[in-house]
């Protein structure tokens, strides 16, 4: 797990690139749901709030709700997520991330986990 990400309580991890925030689930929250087999995200062009529902990710056994950790346009829906979700198994924080976002707020980060904080709420 990179040191370097920001986490929600959800089990949702995002980094900034630049002006860009790159959002995905972690390995902890792949693992529970089990095989990832859709990812759903109708979203892509709209501005919603941190804690809004921008997706759905669908397992073997459960579909469960993606949450945006930060405020922002969804600006890209990773193609080969879309093409391929079981990618979110194999690579959760490299090639299995979810939307980039164009934050409205960067310093909403600060009040996202970080990496120790993250660790000691899947123990």
């Amino acid at each position: 797990m990179p040191s370097n990400l920001k986490f929600t309580e959800d089990h949702e991890w995002v980094v900034i690139e630049g002006d860009i925030a790159i959002v995905g689930v972690t390995a902890y929250a792949a693992d529970q749901l089990g095989d990832i087999v859709f990812v759903d995200v109708a979203t892509v062009g709209e501005t919603l709030d941190g804690g809004e529902i921008y997706g759905s990710i669908e397992a073997v056994k459960t579909v469960s709700d993606l949450f945006l950790p930060i405020g922002g346009e969804i600006i890209e829906f990773n193609e080969e997520v879309e093409a391929n979700p079981a990618i979110i198994n194999e690579d959760p924080y490299g090639a299995g991330w979810i939307i980039k976002i164009k934050p409205t707020d960067p310093a909403e980060m600060d009040n996202l986990l970080s990496h120790e904080e993250y660790l000691k709420i899947t123990e």
